[in-house]
């Protein structure tokens, strides 16, 4: 009896953790703060964990996509694909490539960095905002450069993603995409992309442990649908500072753990 339990307990923690960071995603963003220390957690090497983690949160980013798709740019969609096709296949197979150990020492980093970007969307996204509701002529960017700066940002997608989709907002508005529609649908496309490139290179290098990515993905599917509920009803500031603390706080066991 008791063994059977604790078999059973790497799957009720992951069905934990997954909820969560469906309904944190669907609600803020940065569900991957809970997910991937998770996998980790039930004994999942730290490569395979990410591509687990990815390949299961990334059916919700495409729903995105499509509630979005009216607000997409025609113009900037090549540099966007391409940028993300590109960046997104690189970055997952850098990640295939890289040792065990060596990622395992930036993990911490990582998510450290992605909390910081966290912290700082605020301000940025309450600027975009007030830049967005001034009226601007339309103005197509300067492709090459705006190709160049989106590409390592993809790359970043490819290989851990944290808090990019901040990132891919920024480099838009730096290059005058002002409407916040706009903004976001470029965002969650290019992140989409980039992620669904991840995945392909996961699936096809074998990096995915598929038991745990099946409960992963439908309870975070669970979550998500849940979060969605809630997520008009409660301050974006209170829950990205929620986020935030919950990165600090795994940025910092992880630290803990290379002592």
């Amino acid at each position: 009896m008791i063994s059977s339990l604790s078999a059973h307990v790497p799957y009720l923690w992951l069905v934990a953790a997954s909820f969560i960071a469906g309904a944190i995603n669907a609600m803020a963003g940065g569900g991957s703060f809970i997910s991937f220390p998770a996998m980790i957690a039930i004994g999942v090497p730290p490569i395979q964990a990410n591509a687990t983690n990815t390949v299961a949160l990334w059916p919700g980013q495409l729903t995105s996509v499509w509630a979005l798709r009216t607000h997409l740019r025609r113009d900037l969609l090549a540099v966007v694909v391409i940028a993300a096709m590109l960046g997104g296949i690189s970055g997952a197979e850098i990640l295939l490539h890289t040792r065990p150990r060596t990622f395992m020492h930036l993990v911490p980093w990582l998510l450290l960095s992605a909390s910081m970007l966290f912290w700082i969307s605020g301000p940025i996204s309450h600027w975009l905002k007030s830049r967005s509701a001034t009226p601007h002529a339309t103005r197509t960017p300067a492709i090459g450069p705006l190709f160049l700066v989106l590409l390592p940002i993809c790359f970043y997608i490819g290989y851990f993603g944290a808090g990019a989709g901040f990132l891919l907002m920024s480099a838009l508005a730096v290059f005058g995409v002002e409407e916040m529609n706009e903004l976001n649908s470029l965002k969650v496309l290019g992140a989409c992309l980039a992620n669904l490139c991840a995945v392909l290179t996961f699936i096809w290098g074998g990096a995915v442990i598929w038991h745990y990515c099946l409960v992963s993905m439908v309870f975070a599917a669970i979550g998500g649908y849940v979060g969605a509920q809630y997520a008009r009803r409660m301050s974006p500031n209170v829950l990205r500072s929620i986020v935030i603390v919950i990165g600090c706080t795994m940025a910092a066991y992880f630290f803990w753990r290379q002592q």
